[in-house]
């Protein structure tokens, strides 16, 4: 994979996360980070570079206000995309500026992934294959919050976890066979072509599996072994079910006085 780093849009703090993050679907082996070296705000990524084999690109910015970062980014990408020495690529930024190269990309049919913010527009998000939230590489991991996920956003907090549930809904619906179960695996990968940007750790879980655990009102779940690699697959519970307790019995009829 070709990792390319957006220098005025991430953290230099979170660099080794980064690596790790980009590693889990590719070897990064082309690491390169962009921006004006010449200004103050680059110089906390000068101590990581030489320890994480990062090549600095030098861009100046021709006109004040103006970021030529993107430019030379997307260039060197086409150029790498043309040259056929990567399968995959690691957008590292929060700039909606990316979105059309991230299409062109995988119009190509190559891999493309991008790490930001949770601010990040829509559209680059979209764009991507895989999409990760920086938030959830330094967010700790909370089993326990199931409470929280079921509330959404109602309240109008826009810090509160959002609501997993109809994405979890449409993906196992995607995935079900005939008999009305769906494997785990085949659950995640639609819940990435719905949404490339949904993980796990945005809701509090660190596994998809304890994600669908939490709502144990709405699902089953069921292991098995096969071949000796354990498979699990996930049933929607019946809602419909009406209990014999709640049926109005029927009144009856007066009698009459002979």
């Amino acid at each position: 994979m070709a990792m390319l780093i957006d220098g005025d849009n991430a953290q230099p703090s979170l660099i080794v996360k980064l690596l790790a993050e980009a590693g889990k679907y590719g070897a990064p082996t082309i690491r390169r980070i962009y921006g004006d070296w010449t200004t103050p705000q680059m110089n906390g990524w000068k101590e990581c570079l030489n320890n994480h084999a990062i090549q600095p690109i030098q861009q100046f910015r021709y006109t004040v206000g103006k970021n030529a970062t993107d430019s030379a980014l997307i260039i060197d990408a086409m150029d790498l995309l043309h040259s056929e020495l990567v399968d995959g690529f690691c957008i590292v930024s929060s700039d909606s500026d990316y979105t059309r190269l991230a299409t062109r990309i995988r119009e190509e049919g190559i891999f493309v992934m991008g790490i930001g913010q949770r601010k990040t527009p829509k559209p680059f998000v979209n764009a991507c294959n895989i999409f990760i939230f920086t938030e959830n590489l330094v967010d700790n991991i909370d089993e326990r919050k199931i409470e929280q996920t079921e509330k959404g956003t109602e309240s109008g907090n826009t810090n509160q976890r959002p609501n997993p549930v109809p994405l979890l809904k449409e993906a196992f619906t995607m995935s079900a066979d005939e008999d009305g179960w769906a494997h785990l695996g085949m659950m995640g990968s639609n819940l990435r072509q719905l949404d490339p940007s949904f993980d796990p750790r945005t809701f509090g879980y660190g596994q998809l599996l304890q994600l669908i655990k939490a709502h144990k009102d709405l699902f089953t779940i069921r292991k098995e072994e096969d071949k000796g690699r354990s498979a699990v697959y996930i049933k929607r519970k019946d809602k419909r079910r009406t209990s014999s307790r709640t049926r109005k019995k029927p009144q009856a009829e007066p009698q009459k006085n002979a």
